[in-house]
């Protein structure tokens, strides 16, 4: 029997329980109540990291499974948290000015490549130590001669016991380790971003959530989507239309799907900052809630700033200038600026950023938009510092090191050679496999100036 991930009801309860304490629901008798049933029938929490239980339930346990999280989707969060773009910018008192395109900024094109490179290094560095925990990362850097983190992972040297105790990803070793690099490997961080540029290409400025999701059906392989995208994948062949892809049995709505999305976002808005997040906005509600929608308008405002700032600072703060202060992510982010600043012992901040958040979910958007806020400070604009600690932190290690990387690349005007690899890059989409970086950021530059396609 195919176990698909992510999408079986009965291991999406204890997800959703999380979700709920994460929330603010948690204390509601009402959730307490279902979280009883769900028990006493035998029904188990969320695994720490596995998509899917070791077997097939009862058909009665599924069945109470999808009763319960329609009753738990309808017990509505008490956290001044908004999902809808007018409230989000109402609760922003810093919310920027949109940019007139008569005044639009055009980047230096060595910029927009930056942040292409720099987005696929990112990645590419933290692909074959995905899943594997802090202590793992260190052990392996260390015994090969890497740490702090400023290269490639390697194989070469690495002791025996080691490689045993903490193995490496199994789909991404063998093509993101130095010894077998050859070009830039096929990941769900970049085919997002090819994704985004498609959707502008057909679409334009005017784009909306619906061409999203056409552009998803048409173009995204339902293999090569997680979490909160499986779930929405799911609820659009179904026939759900936005918002509700986004709620419908779906409690990995805040999670860092919609972030890894964003990049295109803001270097088609180069300066502006908040067309940018709107425009994440309309992507993000096809999957995400709340913190999840605000991670991609985070990431994009600071994508758009990084274009065009002359140094973190200014990145970071833009990227808050659109997310609502007294939200989680607003005051996690703000929590890991002061300790990033305050604190040049990287090793200590990952260990306050941990206290504070390490009961969420490895690939959460609260937790690895924090890590991104202290990687980038932490980096100060050097790029081997900036992803080498998005990568050492060990939550969602390609997914914080592509977002680290693409601005300090964009902030740059470029990555050290050392970091760059073949120009080709691998995708299951359409159209897009072998594509070139130089070209792809060619297309970027061509959108914020106002050219289609």
């Amino acid at each position: 029997m195919i176990r698909l991930t992510w999408v079986q009801p009965e291991d999406l309860v204890g997800h959703e329980l999380r979700q709920a304490a994460e929330d603010g629901r948690g204390t509601l008798p009402e959730v307490a109540a279902v979280a009883g049933r769900w028990h006493a029938a035998g029904g188990h929490d969320a695994p720490p990291r596995a998509g899917a239980s070791p077997g097939p339930a009862p058909e009665a346990l599924r069945t109470l499974a999808g009763e319960l999280l329609d009753e738990l989707a309808a017990i509505p969060s008490p956290l001044p948290e908004p999902s809808e773009l007018g409230e989000i910018v109402a609760s922003c008192p810093g919310w920027p000015a949109s940019r007139a395109r008569a005044r639009q900024v055009r980047p230096e094109p060595a910029r927009v490549r930056g942040a292409w490179w720099g987005r696929a290094a990112g990645c590419l560095l933290g692909k074959p130590v995905e899943k594997i925990p802090r202590e793992g990362i260190r052990a392996i850097a260390e015994a090969t001669g890497n740490w702090p983190i400023r290269g490639w992972f390697t194989a070469k040297g690495l002791p025996r016991e080691i490689a045993e105790r903490w193995p490496w990803n199994r789909r991404s070793a063998a093509t993101s380790l130095a010894e077998n690099i050859d070009g830039v490997p096929e990941d769900d961080d970049l085919n997002y971003a090819l994704l985004a540029l498609t959707v502008l290409e057909r679409h334009g400025r005017d784009f909306t959530t619906e061409d999203v999701a056409r552009t998803w059906l048409d173009a995204l392989p339902a293999g090569r989507v997680f979490t909160a995208e499986r779930a929405a994948y799911r609820n659009l062949l179904a026939g759900l239309e936005p918002p509700a892809t986004a709620v419908h049995r779906n409690p990995f709505r805040e999670w860092i799907g919609a972030l890894i999305r964003a990049d295109v976002y803001g270097w088609a808005n180069p300066g502006d900052p908040a067309t940018a997040a709107a425009w994440a906005w309309r992507d993000a509600r096809l999957s995400h809630t709340a913190n999840g929608i605000y991670g991609a308008m985070f990431a994009a405002a600071m994508c758009a700033q990084a274009l065009v700032a002359g140094d973190v600072d200014e990145v970071i703060e833009a990227g808050l200038s659109v997310v609502p202060p007294g939200s989680r992510l607003a005051d996690a982010v703000r929590q890991a600026v002061a300790d990033a600043a305050a604190e040049r012992d990287v090793e200590r901040v990952a260990d306050r950023l941990y206290a504070r958040h390490g009961q969420l979910h490895w690939v959460h958007t609260v937790n690895n938009a924090a890590l991104l806020a202290a990687a980038l400070v932490h980096g100060g604009g050097d790029f081997a510092a900036t992803v080498g600690t998005a990568v050492a932190g060990g939550w969602d290690t390609d997914s914080a090191a592509a977002t680290a990387g693409s601005i300090a690349g964009a902030l740059a005007g470029g990555v050290p050679e050392r970091w760059t690899t073949r120009d080709r890059l691998a995708s299951s989409l359409p159209g897009f496999d072998g594509v070139s970086i130089e070209s792809l950021a060619a297309r970027t530059l061509a959108l914020s100036e106002g050219d289609r396609r």
